[in-house]
């Protein structure tokens, strides 16, 4: 499993880390992963690849 550094621009980053490592543990019970999946506050919000100047996409780069 990768978390990338988004977490970080949550609304509550400790708060959305253990509900990850809950619902990596359980993931197999639904109901554990209903129950961490509420009341998370503000999703990791990204930047729209529009955004992102021409050179510094990934597709961009490399040979």
């Amino acid at each position: 499993m990768f978390v990338g550094s988004g977490i970080f621009k949550s609304g509550d980053p400790a708060q959305r880390a253990a509900a990850i490592v809950k619902a990596t543990t359980f993931y197999d019970d639904p109901d554990v992963l209903a129950k961490v999946s509420r009341g998370l506050g503000e999703a990791m919000v990204g930047i729209n690849v529009e955004q992102v100047p021409q050179p510094h996409r990934l597709a961009q780069r490399g040979w």
